[in-house]
């Protein structure tokens, strides 16, 4: 099994909490959304519905002590065995180290409802980003690391880094990630990259995004991609 949430996170599996943080008037609690129409799920560069679309939508609640929760899911086309759904669950604190600097950590739950036959398909793993703001862009380093687990029968490293800048004058964002999966979960023993580059578009709630993606497996399910997505917040 080589495969788990986008994070994603499209982190997706690694959703920071609002700008709950930033106000020192600010509710207690901030409940945010989104929904998501994406073109093929890739999770770290693999197509987990055999590049045809998903919908995806996560809700997240947030403490302004920077403590959140939330679940995140997606449609999915991995065969019986996983069904035709995954739902993921999270809990972690994001916060300030220093001025322009944030760490976040959190702890994931896979689920496959709906798989049928036996063994166990879910499983934890644990996740980390710390971000830098240079002003013109800013830089992101983290992990994933799942233990030895009855899904796994052992454990799992994911290292990645990320930049993103803002384009001045315009709603567009530009993105690059690279990242090194190896163990478990690796359809390599030796392990495999991955990497992106892309452009999202805020306009209001609604934001387009577009990326080309590809790993150095040289399989079907992990080759070059670009990727199209409509999301909007709620």
């Amino acid at each position: 099994m080589y495969f788990a949430s986008s994070a994603g996170l499209a982190l997706a599996l690694f959703l920071l909490p609002v700008s709950v943080h930033a106000a020192e008037n600010a509710p207690d609690f901030t409940v945010s959304g989104a929904a998501t129409l994406i073109s093929d799920y890739r999770f770290r560069g693999i197509s987990l519905t055999g590049k045809d679309p998903a919908v995806q939508a996560t809700v997240n609640l947030s403490h302004k002590s920077g403590i959140y929760v939330g679940t995140w899911t997606s449609s999915l086309d991995m065969g019986d065995r996983y069904g035709p759904t995954e739902v993921d669950f999270y809990s972690g604190w994001s916060g300030a180290l220093a001025a322009r600097t944030r760490l976040d950590v959190a702890l994931a739950y896979y689920s496959y409802p709906g798989g049928e036959g036996s063994g166990k398909i879910e499983y934890f793993e644990t996740t980390s980003r710390l971000t830098r703001d240079f002003g013109p862009f800013s830089a992101t380093v983290g992990s994933g690391y799942s233990w030895s687990q009855a899904a796994l029968g052992g454990d799992h490293l994911y290292l990645f880094g990320e930049t993103a800048a803002p384009v001045p004058g315009t709603p567009l964002i530009l993105r690059a990630h690279g990242g090194r999966s190896k163990g478990a979960i690796s359809p390599r023993p030796g392990g495999y990259y991955d990497w992106s580059v892309g452009a999202d578009a805020a306009l209001g709630l609604i934001t387009l995004g577009l990326s080309y993606v590809d790993t150095d497996l040289g399989t079907s399910n992990a080759d070059a991609a670009a990727l199209f997505s409509l999301t909007a917040a709620f």
